[in-house]
């Protein structure tokens, strides 16, 4: 998996002599641009020709607004990755033709078959991004674990990749973000049919990953069939009372690891 980290190449060119004159929605606005760019509040103030304690007050309001209005999905993609296998026994039948050939195990038995693990990173400014991570069970449970949203150095994304996607032996595919929110927005839909919420962690590392403009094309479950698998951290026979009670005796397969 390799990362390159974007850089905005735009730069505001300033008069060398005068008074620059703005509204205060402009001056805001330019503050923003050069503190995603990297610059520090000192930088700031001696391009703008302002006062160090004018430019750390510009410097808050924009930190405000940001909270207050920016929206995750809107910042720039920087990679979005999956466990191979993450396809084997779903319905592809009505996704676009190149998601398939986007699985290099889809047709093979694996071992973590019915798991996948989704990584997405955003750019936060030059040297800085945010990763967020799901853990999928596409044959039943939907959302079982979210990590993020974890801001970080650029130079991490690698470290960080690699150990997200360790119980895997294959190494991880990058995917379009489509495919991404379709599995995991429609895992968790598929979920919820069957009784099952998302982790409780999902809910802040959804907004980084955005919504689909569509239900997910693919069908879940093995085989369009619910297939619970047990998991270290389960309840077996809470998840077994919630299928009898929301699909039926003879419905559903199941496996328990003793």
């Amino acid at each position: 998996m390799k990362f390159v980290a974007y850089v905005d190449p735009g730069r505001w060119l300033l008069p060398s002599r005068g008074v620059l004159k703005m509204t205060d929605d402009a001056l805001l606005d330019q503050v923003r641009q050069m503190r995603e760019q990297g610059r520090s509040p000192k930088q700031i103030a001696k391009e703008l020709g302002l006062r160090p304690a004018a430019v750390a007050s510009l410097v808050r309001q924009v930190a405000i607004l940001q909270q207050s209005h920016d929206n995750p999905a809107d910042r720039v993609l920087l990679g979005c990755w999956i466990s191979p296998g993450w396809s084997v026994g779903l319905g592809l039948d009505e996704t676009p033709p190149t998601w398939a050939a986007l699985d290099p195990l889809g047709t093979a038995k694996s071992r973590l078959a019915g798991l996948a693990n989704v990584l997405i990173v955003r750019q936060e400014r030059a040297s800085r991004v945010t990763a967020c991570g799901f853990l999928v069970d596409v044959y039943c449970l939907g959302v079982k674990d979210a990590v993020g949203p974890l801001p970080m150095g650029s130079s991490a994304i690698e470290q960080f990749g690699r150990k997200f996607f360790s119980a895997f032996d294959d190494p991880p595919v990058s995917v379009p973000l489509e495919l991404a929110q379709a599995v995991v927005h429609g895992a968790a839909a598929y979920a919820r049919t069957l009784g099952f919420e998302p982790h409780p962690d999902f809910d802040a590392a959804a907004p980084y990953l955005g919504a689909p403009a569509a239900p997910s094309p693919i069908r879940f479950g093995r085989e369009g069939k619910p297939f619970y698998i047990s998991g270290p951290y389960d309840k077996p026979r809470n998840v077994h009372d919630t299928l009898e009670t929301t699909v039926g005796a003879g419905n559903y397969d199941y496996m328990v690891h003793i």
